[in-house]
């Protein structure tokens, strides 16, 4: 009954535009037109550019020119004039609170395609912190799991974000092809929702089977399972404004991400239905019962490779996830996508390029959409706000290049790709399986991920390969394993 129930919400939610098939001549939409891909899982990341993990790859010419010494021969200028090389250090814990990935930074470091901003970016932004933060680069031998995935399978050197900005904007595009006017990682504006719903709505519409994976205490998920009803959510706007003008309460507000779903109201329905605890997901890899579509999130505070975490316990946990579903009866199935929301603020230095706006939803920052909080611009919430939104007000630019890998049995062995993509390319592929239509102008416009796999052959992995072992010492160091 609870399905049901949801499912009438859903189709209520995308209206009859929502309801029609991508390709009439295929059948009607929901019909399964990939029936060798029973399994899609998405495995987003936070914070990191290709440049600063993948640079040092010897694969597809896309990582750094390296100079006759054998390091990187890029550099950044700071606001005197003097170049700053890109530096190694193989400690693995990042700096605390650097560099910054704000829609004001991002924009600076994009410089309108010069990608000469970084270090700028700091000392504009954030001047008592070190310009040299995005700077840094890791390596092979911090990383060596990562490097023998984008050796191994298809790797995209071309894959952007969506937008030049944080985290929640990004996966927004991940979710509904559109950021519906979000540019900051604060909670106030996540009560909108999108006209054309989310993939959510649209695979529940057509009773397509999904679950996103978390790691939320369930007392904790719980309570936002209250905060975040839609006639509620206007208590996030007062209630941040009030803390945020206390002193010491401003880093609870921010990127207090939970789980990706999370990026626009759920209803009760969907997080009983379809909320699980990442346990689940290595029960269901291991016994073949994966859903359609799983969304994998790693701990946004320990796993999730943000600033200040250690990257080697989100490797740790990225190869858990991979190594189960490779592992597992369904991998015979199943196609996955690992990749990161955005750059984190760390240098890349392939200029995005420009994109289709989603909508004619504006840019828009937290005081536009809410005047009250401009009472509070001379507080330390006043100041963050006016040095992160400050920008255009248009999603017409891609923001930095991703690490990005598509892992399959299908997958083409040896393939490199410098197709342009965003993560609206999720969007298609789950749109070309099950022939649902687009549902903002990005996703519309954007290429899928078939390229990357061969679905006519016999499967060049349908032997799971064997990968290197993360950085870490033991894959079960990594918080949320099984």
């Amino acid at each position: 009954m609870l399905k049901g129930m949801e499912r009438a919400a859903a189709r209520r939610r995308i209206g009859p535009d929502g309801l029609r098939a991508l390709d009439p001549a295929a059948g009607a939409a929901g019909t399964d037109r990939l029936p060798k891909i029973r399994h899609i899982v998405v495995l987003m990341m936070e914070n990191h550019s290709y440049d600063n993990y993948l640079g040092m790859l010897a694969r597809g010419g896309a990582g750094f020119t390296l100079g006759a010494d054998g390091t990187p021969a890029e550099t950044n200028p700071n606001a005197a004039g003097a170049e700053v090389p890109l530096w190694y250090s193989p400690r693995t814990v990042q700096w605390h609170h650097v560099p910054t990935q704000t829609w004001n930074a991002s924009h600076i470091q994009w410089d309108g395609g010069a990608c000469d901003g970084f270090v700028r970016s700091i000392e504009q932004t954030m001047p008592d912190h070190d310009g040299a933060a995005p700077m840094r680069y890791w390596t092979e031998a911090e990383l060596p799991f990562y490097y023998g995935l984008a050796r191994t399978f298809p790797l995209a050197t071309r894959w952007f974000s969506s937008c030049l900005g944080p985290t929640f904007p990004n996966r927004r595009f991940l979710i509904s092809g559109t950021a519906h006017g979000l540019i900051d990682d604060l909670p106030y504006a996540l009560i909108d929702y999108p006209e054309a719903g989310t993939i959510f709505d649209h695979l529940s519409a057509h009773d397509i089977s999904w679950t996103n994976y978390h790691q939320v205490a369930a007392s904790k998920e719980g309570l936002r399972r209250l905060t975040h009803a839609r006639q509620l959510g206007y208590l996030r706007v007062l209630g941040g404004g009030v803390a945020g003008s206390v002193p010491g309460m401003m880093p609870r507000l921010e990127s207090k991400l939970q789980f990706t779903a999370d990026m626009y109201p759920l209803d009760v329905l969907r997080r009983i239905n379809h909320l699980r605890p990442v346990a689940d997901f290595f029960t269901a890899a291991a016994a073949g019962s994966l859903p359609s579509v799983s969304f994998v999130d790693p701990d946004f505070s320990v796993t999730s490779e943000e600033n200040p975490q250690d990257i080697q316990l989100g490797e740790a946990f990225a190869a858990q996830v991979i190594n189960a579903v490779m592992g597992g009866p369904g991998w015979p199935g199943t196609l996955l996508v690992w990749l990161y929301d955005e750059h984190g603020g760390y240098y890349d230095h392939v200029p995005p390029p420009a994109a289709a706006a989603p909508d004619d939803v504006p840019a828009r920052g937290a005081y536009d959409k809410f005047p009250v909080l401009r009472l509070l611009r001379k507080t330390a919430l006043g100041r963050k706000l006016t040095a992160a939104d400050t920008g255009p007000s248009t999603y017409t630019q891609l923001g930095f290049r991703v690490p990005a890998v598509i892992v399959s049995p299908y997958a083409r062995p040896d393939y490199v790709t410098d197709q342009v993509y965003d993560h609206t390319a999720i969007l298609r592929l789950i749109q070309r399986k099950w022939n649902l239509p687009p549902m903002t102008r990005r996703d519309a416009a954007a290429a899928d991920l078939l390229e990357a796999v061969d679905l006519d052959g016999p499967g060049a992995f349908l032997t799971p390969p064997v990968l290197p072992e993360p950085g870490l010492s033991s894959a079960g160091n990594a918080p949320g394993g099984s």
